[in-house]
């Protein structure tokens, strides 16, 4: 009997040690948490900027402290190419967990499959009405959501005030309802350019040469790169091919404009050459703005000239996750944040993005991302030509080949010496077949 006793007592000792040791393990997983508790996201997107960059950085680490249970491993890669390494990333077994995704190829990327509906998740934090319109019409493929909206962007007129107040020149209109018309703008920027003999020392304006600001002004003339069912593009619209020769004119007409070769020659960015006096005025992404505000230069910012009417058009990328995630719960609550108020304002605040949100644009919202250190004066004037932006055209195309279509024959139009009446056909009849394949 007291062999039984003391086999038992042995038990007892062991079962309380294994309990205490159990106990002790307990308590530290639930204070700091153990690597397998853990999960791990990969999280890939382009670098615009190192600003950009580092701001998306500071966003994750917000995330991060308040998810102490995921760690979002970042990867910024350049943007060359991105689209297609992504795409080949998606197809392998090397897919990032969540992905920054371009609006011209969300609906390409879709169609394939390798992005996970988000819909459900989508519709028990938000509904689509929590958003700006051009958001809204994005991020919704026939009632699937596979990518929500991060914020919005637009082009934008740019200008060096120094420079419109040494040639006696009033600033362009804040006020999207007051935008210059195309021929005022012409002559303003007649005006700003400035000759020494036969050279150039300054030129009036850049950019528009970039589809992206040229899209603008084919809606403020009435116009659509593309029919309304998206089955083919129309550039041979009287509407789109008057914008094209006007936006060539500057450049071949009036001397107002450099080539983009330029840039190259003298090594510096738009941006640089708007703040050194190359340039006066910049058609560009309002993304830019983070930039040019931290270059100590006086920067305006102004709707982008009118024909009919002020236009303008908003999306910026989605973020999606691939539809071989290990982690949907997790990847879901990184997108939804990088969607969140919370992220966006920093960002907005920084000059780098605009408001996606409905609530971001009532006097409150405003109150929480207006910056007066970044937003030049009069930018309030232009919030409603954000927040009613029209969707841009290319984000709604199923076939993102269309686009380098695009590129290539205006490249043949702007540089190349082609009549715009035979560029606008080769891409209609191109991009018609591409289309309907």
């Amino acid at each position: 009997m007291k062999k039984v006793h003391v086999i038992l007592a042995f038990f007892l000792l062991v079962s309380l040690v294994l309990s205490g040791c159990s106990s002790s393990n307990s308590n530290s997983t639930s204070d700091s948490g153990s690597d397998s508790d853990v999960v791990t996201l990969k999280f890939m997107g382009w670098e615009a900027s190192p600003l950009e960059t580092e701001a998306v950085k500071k966003g994750l680490k917000a995330f991060m402290d308040k998810n102490p249970n995921i760690k979002v491993e970042y990867t910024p890669v350049p943007q060359t190419n991105y689209s297609s390494k992504l795409l080949t990333m998606l197809a392998g077994d090397a897919a990032p967990d969540v992905f920054f995704l371009n609006t011209e190829d969300y609906r390409t990327f879709q169609g394939k499959d390798v992005l996970l509906d988000l819909t459900e998740y989508f519709k028990a934090e938000y509904s689509l009405d929590d958003f700006i319109p051009s958001a809204a019409q994005v991020m919704e493929i026939d009632g699937v959501i596979a990518g929500v909206s991060s914020c919005t962007v637009s082009p934008v007129l740019y200008y060096n005030k120094d420079l419109f107040d040494k040639a006696g020149v009033p600033y362009p209109p804040s006020d999207p309802n007051n935008a210059w018309t195309w021929d005022e703008f012409v002559e303003v920027a007649k005006k700003l350019t400035i000759k020494d003999g036969d050279k150039v020392e300054q030129y009036g304006v850049f950019g528009f040469e970039n589809n992206y600001s040229t899209i603008t002004e084919y809606l403020s003339n009435g116009g659509n790169p593309f029919n309304e069912d998206l089955t083919s593009t129309t550039y041979q619209t009287p509407e789109v091919q008057e914008v094209l020769q006007s936006v060539l004119d500057l450049r071949e007409n009036y001397g107002v404009a450099p080539e983009a070769s330029v840039l190259e020659k003298v090594g510096m960015k738009a941006s640089q050459m708007l703040q050194t006096g190359k340039i006066a005025m910049l058609a560009e992404g309002s993304w830019a703005l983070q930039e040019l505000a931290s270059m100590n230069f006086p920067v305006g910012v102004a709707p982008l000239p009118k024909f009919k009417e002020a236009y303008t058009h908003g999306q910026a990328h989605v973020h999606s996750v691939s539809a071989k995630t290990k982690h949907p719960e997790e990847a879901w609550k990184l997108v939804s944040f990088l969607s969140s108020e919370e992220y966006q304002i920093d960002l907005i605040s920084e000059g780098l993005w605009m408001p996606n949100r409905q609530s971001l644009y009532t006097e409150e919202g405003i109150a929480k991302w207006y910056n007066e250190e970044v937003h030049p004066e009069g930018f309030k004037e232009m919030v409603s030509y954000f927040k009613d932006a029209k969707v841009y055209p290319n984000a709604l195309i199923s076939n993102n080949k269309v686009n380098s279509i695009i590129t290539e024959e205006l490249d043949k139009f702007y540089y190349g010496g082609e009549s715009v009446e035979v560029v606008t056909e080769n891409i209609d009849r191109r991009s018609a077949e591409e289309l309907a394949r």
